[in-house]
């Protein structure tokens, strides 16, 4: 017998036409592997949604808290579009003084990144060329020095071995 191919939202209906039947939801949750708590919150969508609460619903959020209100981010880049040689930290003045108490101020780098969103960003930049010093070049090195006393080392020196080599 091959495999049975079933689907989220098949299992889900099931369960609660199940549940529908008057069956006790401990019993149908065991038998379906889910825990209570994930039965009863299918439950409830289905008495909220109806048969389109069975399927999967996206997990992206709603809203974001920390998103830019579209009025100031609109600011800005009408700002920028104004004044093109202004950069983040001068159009964050500006929306400083405009919108002195009324919102919260965005940080430079927010402002920065609505710009660089826009395309009004030039990422094109000519570089300083670092400056090197110069040195005076190298003397020429002197000949080693010729050693003239005894050899330091007394294992293998021929003053411990009593020879003396004459060179």
């Amino acid at each position: 017998m091959p495999w049975q191919e079933v689907s989220k939202v098949e299992e889900r209906l099931r369960f609660v036409a199940r549940l529908l039947a008057g069956e006790g939801m401990s019993a149908v949750c065991r038998e379906f592997g889910i825990s209570r708590k994930t039965g009863y919150k299918i439950w409830s969508r289905y008495q909220c949604d109806g048969l389109e609460a069975l399927c999967d619903r996206s997990r992206r959020p709603v809203r974001y808290a920390n998103q830019l209100p579209e009025q100031v981010e609109r600011l800005i880049v009408s700002t920028r579009k104004d004044k093109p040689h202004w950069g983040a930290r001068k159009i964050r003045e500006v929306l400083v003084r405009k919108l002195a108490g009324d919102l919260r101020i965005p940080a430079q780098s927010t402002v920065h990144a609505v710009l660089d969103r826009h395309g009004l960003v030039s990422r094109v930049r000519k570089r300083r060329r670092a400056h090197k010093a110069e040195g005076t070049p190298l003397s020429a090195g002197l000949a080693p020095p010729t050693i003239c006393g005894p050899p330091t080392s007394r294992a293998n020196s021929s003053w411990a071995t009593g020879n003396i080599v004459t060179l």
